[in-house]
This record gives structure tokens, C-alpha cells and sequence, in this order.
């Protein structure tokens, strides 16, 4: 097997646990944890285990002229990216943030288009209307309040910034990525992850209690940060090695099929005619600004 098939395969890994990520993280917030407070736990986690194992990899020294990018992929990636979408996943429903984090492609391609002059066709610009407009639609028609969800409008809106700061993680992580190995790089980024976010989230992490928590909500917590964290950012480095930001994003648009069908059948979401409407004009703008223009040969 070829290196883009494997990172391929990583990237589909990637985006099947996030999508199951959407409701089991949102199963133990706010009651067990608060988002901030899982943030600190994710971010501690992973940097213990990437710098546990780094030891058993060559060491390699960071240049001194990529500390800046360095840490800027960390603010973006693993500082407002996770803090937002998890403070949006606590106001917000698991369909919802699955469904407009789906408009990371959309925003990769118009910063790829700006940063690196990419043209930007019809075709494309005709999809970045469309999944703009489903994932607005989310945020400003959703008026359900429901249980366990506070706030949808302001949370869909966090989601919204979270999917730009992904967004530009991506496209700032691709130079680093192929110029130093994946474990290097990651133990890097969530040692200054953790700097940043400590003064933000450890209030909340210390609220937590401990001794009275069930089974089900130490594993959901294991899963985020085993899987979630460490897994799927080691995936997501390995992947971008072989594919373009644009291409690598694109993969993200599987995950609503997988957090909305995981959502309803343990019952913690149901779908709505808003969803479903919005779902589709997000999902055809995807469709549209990934889809390359087919070259016909006489």
C-alpha cells in the first residue's frame, strides 16, 4: 500500500472518531466536567503521551526560524480550535457542530486562494455560497433550546469560528509537517498548547469530582483523549504529509453522516427539516469547491 493510500486511510480514521466524538463528549458536559475544564484534560493528556513516547523516536531540533509558525499552529489547532468547539458542544446539539464544522473545506480553499493564489473558479464560489449560507442558516433559525442545550444560536456560532481556526491550523501545520517527524512535531505543539490554555481552563478542570464520577463518563473522557486528541491529531499530521490542506479538509464532511446516525441511535439528537435543509446546502457546497474540473482530451 501506497503512502497516499495510507494517509487516506488515516484521514477517513480521523474523521470516523471525531464523528462519534460530536455526542460522546457532549454526553458528559456540563454535568461531569465543564468544557474548559475537559480542554485542560485533552491537552495535558496528549502532551503527556506524545512526550512519553517521543523517547523512543530520534530527537530532532526545532529551527529556530519555524518557532513562530510553531506556535501559531498551536493558538489555532490546539488552543481557540478546541476551546470554542467545546464550549460551542455544550450550548450547542452533536448534529449541529457536526453539520457546520463541514465548512472548514470551504474556508481552506479561500485562504489557500489568498495565501498561495489559488484561482478560485465559478464552480467554487457558487459552493462557498452555499455552504456559507447552511451553516448561517444553523445559526440564526435555530431558536429549539433544548435539553442540554443552552444556547444553540451563540454555540453553532462558536462552532463556526472554531471550523476558521482549524482551518488556518491546517494550511500553517503542512511546511512543518513535511520537514519534521509527526511525534516531534506534536510534542511541540501541545507543550505550548498547554502553556496557553492552562491559565484559561485549569479553574474549571479543578471543579471536577473526581470520586463520584461513573464508569461511562471516565471512559468518554479516555476516549477524547486518547482518541480525540492524541489519535486523531497524530493521523491528521501523517495525512497532511501526502495530501493538500484542501484535500485533507474534505474529509471532514464525512463526519456528520457518522455523528448524526451514532446521535440518533443512542438518542441524544433528533433530525429537524432546519437540519436536514441546512445539511444539504452545506454538504453541496463542499461537493462543489472540492470537485476538480474534469479535463476531456480529443
Amino acid at each position: 500500500m501506497n503512502k497516499r493510500s495510507l494517509a487516506i486511510m488515516a484521514a477517513v480514521t480521523e474523521s470516523t472518531i471525531y464523528g462519534l466524538n460530536h455526542t460522546i463528549a457532549k454526553g458528559v458536559m456540563p454535568e461531569y466536567i465543564k468544557p474548559f475544564g475537559f480542554i485542560f484534560l485533552r491537552v495535558s493528556g496528549a502532551a503527556i503521551l506524545f512526550w512519553a513516547i517521543s523517547f523512543l523516536f530520534p530527537k530532532e531540533k526545532v529551527a529556530t526560524s519555524d518557532w513562530l509558525r510553531l506556535i501559531a499552529c498551536a493558538v489555532f489547532g490546539m488552543v481557540i480550535n478546541m476551546l470554542l468547539f467545546f464550549k460551542g458542544l455544550s450550548l450547542s446539539t452533536p448534529i449541529n457542530s457536526s453539520v457546520i464544522i463541514t465548512i472548514s473545506p470551504i474556508l481552506v480553499l479561500l485562504m489557500s486562494s489568498y495565501l498561495l493564489r489559488e484561482k478560485i473558479t465559478w464552480l467554487k464560489v457558487s459552493g462557498i455560497f452555499l455552504g456559507l449560507s447552511g451553516a448561517l442558516m444553523l445559526v440564526l433559525f435555530s431558536s429549539d433550546f433544548g435539553q442540554n442545550a443552552p444556547n444553540i444560536p451563540l454555540g453553532n456560532l462558536l462552532f463556526i469560528v472554531n471550523a476558521f481556526s482549524f482551518s488556518v491550523y491546517l494550511i500553517l501545520v503542512k511546511p512543518l509537517a513535511a520537514k519534521y517527524h509527526p511525534i516531534t512535531l506534536m510534542k511541540w505543539l501541545f507543550l505550548c498548547a498547554f502553556i496557553v490554555n492552562f491559565p484559561i481552563t485549569f479553574s474549571e478542570f479543578q471543579e471536577v469530582q473526581w470520586q463520584t464520577l461513573p464508569p461511562e463518563a471516565i471512559w468518554s473522557m479516555v476516549y477524547v483523549v486518547l482518541g480525540t486528541t492524541f489519535l486523531t491529531y497524530l493521523l491528521n499530521v501523517f495525512a497532511i504529509k501526502e495530501l493538500s490542506a484542501s484535500t485533507l479538509s474534505s474529509f471532514i464532511y464525512l463526519q456528520p453522516l457518522i455523528a448524526i446516525i451514532f446521535a440518533i441511535i443512542v438518542g441524544v439528537d433528533e433530525l429537524s427539516p432546519l437540519k436536514i435543509g441546512a445539511g444539504l446546502l452545506v454538504f453541496t457546497g463542499v461537493y462543489l469547491v472540492t470537485k476538480k474540473k474534469t479535463v476531456i482530451r480529443s
